[in-house]
């Protein structure tokens, strides 16, 4: 168990700065440009890193799904064919990997199937994501624990049971567990935000938050509850085509978001109920004290 876990050059755990992702999933329409300006809203932001998904089309597509007919923005094609359409390889990230570093932020993905961890693991990333819904993919989850690599488990759509038993696969010396729901958009009512501290009560771990709300009070009150991270879906414009489009947060509401966040972190205090600073002044002009008088 930790109570801290470093991810690249940054460490995420409780008293430490919230960390905060960009979760660039397939919101970039399979267009590295759109990739690119999307890691400058972060960078701008102030998030310590982004995120993609990365899949084996053959592997990670449902088989009932692979030749079910889709409207896409290149016309009707194949589930299947879409996926690969938007899916980088190696040319694709070593250019996003580059273009990161430019901006000093931290790039990983969710692997959706084992040879995407290998692939991610030659791209030399440093942290690796699981998606809620790989929470019971077991051969995938040993895949990750053999890497050595710190863990970012999401917990979406996932009992404790099935969570307890990827926590017993992935090991707690680097795991960092996110809360969250499965529900595009979510609801408040499904938000559940009080599993935070229930969670790393019974792991022991850095416990964060994944969103997938529309605005910002959510993940505020998560951070108000003890998350150590927070990841929102961005995008560069909620009508642009794909289904997370709708669930993120243009470039304005990340980086008032992040803002945010920073302005709670001072906020929340260390707890110890004292005299402020610049209560000095309104106590001497405004206070009667009659605790001594018939003492």
């Amino acid at each position: 168990m930790s109570e801290w876990v470093q991810i690249g050059e940054e460490i995420v755990g409780r008293h430490r700065p919230t960390y905060v992702i960009g979760e660039i999933g397939i919101n970039h329409n399979g267009d590295v440009a759109v990739a690119k300006k999307l890691i400058d809203v972060a960078a701008l932001a102030g998030a310590q890193a982004v995120k993609f998904q990365k899949r084996t089309p053959d592997i990670a597509t449902p088989e009932d799904m692979k030749h079910t007919r889709r409207e896409t923005p290149w016309g009707e094609m194949s589930y299947l064919e879409y996926r690969y359409k938007v899916e980088f390889e190696t040319e694709q990230y070593a250019e996003i990997a580059a273009h990161a570093a430019a901006q000093g932020v931290d790039w990983f993905a969710s692997p959706w199937d084992v040879p995407s961890v290998q692939f991610l693991e030659d791209m030399g990333v440093s942290t690796h994501k699981v998606a809620s819904a790989s929470v019971t993919d077991h051969e995938l989850l040993r895949e990750l624990a053999s890497t050595g690599k710190p863990i970012i488990l999401s917990t979406g759509m996932s009992t404790l049971e099935q969570i307890d038993a990827a926590v017993e696969i992935l090991g707690t010396e680097k795991l960092i567990v996110l809360h969250a729901t499965s529900t595009y958009p979510l609801p408040p009512e499904e938000a559940n935000l009080r599993t935070i501290p229930v969670l790393a009560e019974r792991y022991g771990v850095p416990v964060g938050y994944s969103g997938h709300e529309r605005g910002l009070q959510i993940s505020l009150a998560a951070v108000a509850l003890g998350a150590v991270a927070v990841e929102r879906h961005i995008t560069l414009d909620r009508t642009m085509w794909g289904s997370d489009q709708a669930a993120s947060l243009e470039p304005h509401g990340f980086m008032s978001l992040t803002r945010d966040i920073r302005v709670l972190e001072k906020a929340m205090g260390d707890g110890v109920k004292r005299v402020m600073p610049g209560e000095h002044k309104p106590m001497q002009r405004l206070r009667r004290d009659t605790s001594t008088v018939g003492a």
